[in-house]
């Protein structure tokens, strides 16, 4: 997210019709995973057992940026405390200067997503945004990727990954548009710049407890393109602004690096009238799991866009980037953002501790 975004276009992305929204006969059970007391995490990973979180600097988090949770379930640092041991004026290419994601690719690597910024709405510092890849098998990095400032650029906010092969595909939530990247090459490229479908609406605010969310400067916070999940198969992109609406696009014309930005913009598809989300995840039969803000609850969308109530807990108060683990249960950090002192003039109301719930739904891995 950035303060950048407040300034963002007006999105003209045609809407689609809202589904209807039924609730489940009984809520599945919430079960505390882990609680912390000084870190705010909003991202989290499970590999065999093994319990992943991170969250940005700009929230007032103490401790590690990335930590492994020991049997305790006390956050340590991961890979190590070098990686995490950044201060201003420190070297930024080889520590983590504000963490936003992190992203298991199924072949046995934690991908890290850094900003590179450790201000909310700040630029990039030089060499600070980047991708780490993680080996699991060893606990150490596998590579870095620097992001460069024509990729990430003044005002970026790069939020997020999805992998299909060695292909990556981000967002940045601060200056609109997509990235997409080889894992090989270390390539990457800018795509659908300030379009429609990556700008966040002007007229869709962030609403939590009937308030109106607004940035440091008072003015309503506006996130640009923020969630996005690949179809099962690899197909389609799926992506919106934070408030939505969704769009799509076939990943082949984000592959084809002759495509002008005029003809890929024409590949861009309304999908789905979404509210504002806190995160998603899409389950293997192409279900879309996501966190409503405005209501504190998961929900899921088939794909015949049926939305469903999975649970609603006063507990789960933006809850940030649900996972779906190997055993078929989701997990969900709840990093409360509109709570830090960021968004309160100065004064913090995090509700300590912070959460981690897990919620066995019988998902097929």
């Amino acid at each position: 997210m950035k303060q950048s975004i407040l300034t963002a276009l007006l999105a003209s992305t045609p809407l689609l019709a809202a589904a209807a929204v039924v609730a489940q006969p009984a809520a599945p059970a919430l079960s505390v995973a882990a609680e912390s007391t000084q870190m705010i995490w909003n991202a989290v990973a499970v590999d065999r057992g093994r319990i992943f979180v991170a969250g940005p600097r700009w929230t007032g988090s103490k401790g590690p940026a990335l930590a492994l949770l020991d049997a305790q379930g006390q956050p340590r640092p991961y890979p190590d405390a070098s990686w995490n041991d950044w201060h201003p004026g420190a070297d930024t290419a080889s520590a983590f200067v504000n963490v936003n994601a992190i992203h298991l690719d199924g072949r046995g690597n934690l991908w890290v997503v850094d900003t590179g910024s450790p201000d909310f709405g700040g630029d990039p510092l030089p060499g600070g945004a980047k991708l780490v890849k993680i080996d699991l098998a060893t606990d150490r990095t596998a590579r870095i990727y620097p992001l460069g400032p024509e990729i990430a650029k003044p005002g970026s906010y790069v939020d997020d990954i999805r992998f299909k092969g060695e292909t990556g595909y981000l967002t940045d939530a601060g200056q609109p548009g997509l990235i997409v990247f080889n894992a090989v090459t270390g390539e990457a490229r800018r795509v659908l710049d300030g379009d429609p479908s990556t700008t966040a609406p002007a007229d869709r605010p962030i609403v939590l407890d009937g308030t109106v969310l607004k940035g440091p400067d008072g003015s309503p916070l506006r996130v640009n393109s923020d969630p996005l999940e690949l179809s099962p198969d690899g197909t389609w992109l799926h992506y919106g602004p934070l408030t939505g609406p969704w769009s799509r696009i076939e990943t082949r014309w984000l592959d084809d690096p002759n495509l002008s930005p005029a003809e890929l913009a024409k590949k861009v598809e309304p999908w789905a009238d979404l509210p504002p989300v806190g995160g998603t995840a899409l389950a293997r039969n192409g279900d879309l799991y996501f966190t409503d803000l405005a209501d504190d609850s998961l929900k899921r969308r088939a794909p015949d866009g049926t939305v469903t109530i999975i649970v609603t807990d006063p507990r789960l108060h933006w809850v940030d980037a649900p996972f779906i683990d190997e055993a078929g249960s989701m997990w969900l950090p709840v990093p409360q953002m509109d709570r830090v002192a960021l968004f309160n003039a100065g004064t913090s109301k995090t509700r300590w501790p912070v959460q981690l719930f897990r919620i066995d739904l019988g998902l097929k891995p």
